[in-house]
């Protein structure tokens, strides 16, 4: 009686349309939530760059459009994926071995079509040469300053990522969204002006690609993933790698000293 139950009650469960591996539709999730973050960075830090110039060029407006569109973004799918939306973060989990090579391919695959996407919506909606100009250095920023400013704004970002999101000892998970997002205003108040503080090769790759405007476009995949790699490896090695220090005092003197961070307990 109960196996004819049991195997009637299998026949009328419904059928999914599409059935997924646990693993692929694992990766599924987290790089349709990858597209989402790429493609709301591109589509909201790019569309205030390009209104900003009908309005009398707001840097306040565009640095916080884009340090909104992350933090608001992490917040809401950094427990889904991690919320990189970058390819240099991605890349600075790749070598510190917090992700697989095949998840961080897929990532890098949904970060750069959610930032294509992103582009050619704007180029829709605007002016085709307007997408592409914030994607390329200004006349009289050589290559190699532009380099180090992505190189520098880039680190920033991948330590501020390391010290909130990655690191446990750090400032709560739930408001690492906000520390980020910050971290990407202030860049943008520098580097605004003179390189579009892409910070991300994806941010740039949108937008040339749509704009097909092609000058210094090494300098948005060199100079954001130098700084990833530099800021990601002396953090985890830093910070994150060696053993942490015995707590000072004995259990018999009844005080636990703090150590950084922490609230002595007596």
């Amino acid at each position: 009686m109960y196996p004819a139950a049991s195997v009637l009650t299998h026949r009328l469960r419904p059928t999914p349309l599409v059935a997924f591996r646990p693993v692929d539709q694992d990766m599924l999730r987290r790089g349709v939530a990858e597209f989402i973050g790429a493609f709301t960075l591109i589509f909201v830090g790019g569309g205030a760059g390009i209104a900003s110039v009908y309005y009398g060029n707001n840097i306040v407006a565009v640095a916080l459009a884009n340090g909104l569109a992350i933090g608001i973004m992490v917040t809401n799918l950094g427990h889904i994926s991690g919320g990189h939306f970058n390819p240099s973060i991605t890349l600075g989990f790749l070598v510190t071995r917090r992700i697989t090579p095949r998840l961080a391919v897929v990532y890098w695959a949904c970060q750069l079509l959610g930032a294509v996407v992103a582009a050619y919506i704007l180029r829709y909606l605007f002016a085709k040469g307007s997408v592409g100009a914030f994607a390329a250095p200004i006349s009289h920023t050589t290559d190699a300053k532009a380099v180090v400013l992505e190189l520098i704004m880039t680190a920033f970002l991948v330590w501020a990522v390391w010290a909130t999101a990655v690191d446990p000892r750090g400032a709560f998970k739930s408001i690492a969204g906000l520390a980020i997002g910050l971290t990407i205003t202030i860049d943008v108040f520098v580097g605004g002006p003179f390189t579009g503080a892409a910070m991300n090769p994806a941010r740039a790759f949108g937008p040339e690609l749509a704009g097909n405007m092609w000058h210094g476009w090494w300098i948005y995949w060199v100079g954001p993933a130098a700084g990833a790699l530099l800021a990601a490896l002396v953090y985890e090695y830093l910070y994150l790698r060696p053993a942490r220090p015995p707590v000072v005092g004995t259990p018999e003197s009844g005080v636990d000293e703090p150590r950084p961070g922490e609230t002595a307990t007596s």
